[in-house]
């Protein structure tokens, strides 16, 4: 049941327009971001078993750390990445294939994700029983209050908690993720050799009346623009044969779920 501070929460939660410009500023600062990539500040899950995150700050070098994340997930969608051999922990390292739906890999081997040999189970090349290609989620949190979404990128020992939540809290009630509010936190786990962590997620309660009508208008307007992106970024992706995707640090304990990572959630 949805307690009174939750309820408070909700009714004040704030949203800010995707732009408080005027017309004619909106023009200029067009032509000073010509060719700038649109992306969102990514929170980070750190390595060995924090259960912290870590957000994004003024200062690059030095970002908040933050025992959880409320917000609305506007978004969510697949996404693949494949480092060679060794260099799977190395966050200074990109990988040589990625995807940024989870459908179609660029680099090396690039193609089809579905028939790549890499996405298959059992070809981790640590001997568990996960993949060698890293298959994962990205999802977009509006905060409260906050001028654009973050994005929360989700490694494979965390899918089956998201996708156990979503089946949960919105297909099986029949509703959108974006029509309610989430919190997510972290849970250190450890396979014998690593710790790290998982995501957990928790239904906070469901926008309803004015509110909810609100978040549906900005929830349009914000996933058109990031589907737009992604599409744009598949193309640079594509042109450039430079994957973009990076993650601090991936373990995966072979405990994914059994298929491919649930997708039945519009995305």
């Amino acid at each position: 049941m949805t307690n009174e501070n939750t309820l408070a929460v909700m009714d004040n939660f704030t949203i800010q327009p995707l732009t408080n410009a005027s017309p004619n500023t909106v023009i200029d600062d067009l032509d000073d971001f010509e060719g700038i990539m649109m992306t969102f500040p990514r929170i980070k899950i750190p390595g060995g078993g924090s259960t912290v995150f870590e957000v994004p700050s003024d200062d690059p070098q030095k970002p908040n750390n933050v025992p959880a994340i409320e917000g609305i997930i506007l978004y969510n969608h697949n996404t693949n990445a494949y480092w060679e051999e060794g260099s799977e922990y190395d966050m200074n390292t990109s990988p040589v294939c990625t995807s940024v739906d989870g459908k179609t890999g660029y680099g090396d081997p690039g193609g089809a994700c579905a028939e790549c040999p890499f996405n298959q189970y059992g070809t981790d090349t640590n001997g568990g029983k996960g993949k060698a290609c890293k298959n994962m989620r990205s999802l977009y949190i509006l905060q409260n209050n906050a001028p654009l979404p973050i994005n929360l990128l989700l490694p494979p020992t965390s899918l089956k908690a998201f996708n156990d939540f979503t089946r949960n809290a919105f297909i099986m009630r029949n509703r959108k993720p974006w029509g309610s509010l989430v919190r997510i936190e972290l849970r250190k786990e450890s396979n014998g050799s690593n710790n790290y962590a998982v995501a957990t997620f928790k239904l906070l309660g469901d926008f309803t009346g004015e509110k909810l009508a609100e978040v549906i208008e900005y929830a349009k307007v914000a996933r058109a623009g990031i589907n737009e992106m992604l599409k744009q970024r598949a193309i640079n992706v594509e042109e450039l044969k430079e994957p973009t995707e990076t993650f601090t640090e991936i373990v995966d304990d072979g405990s994914e779920p059994n298929g491919d990572p649930f997708s039945a959630v519009e995305v």
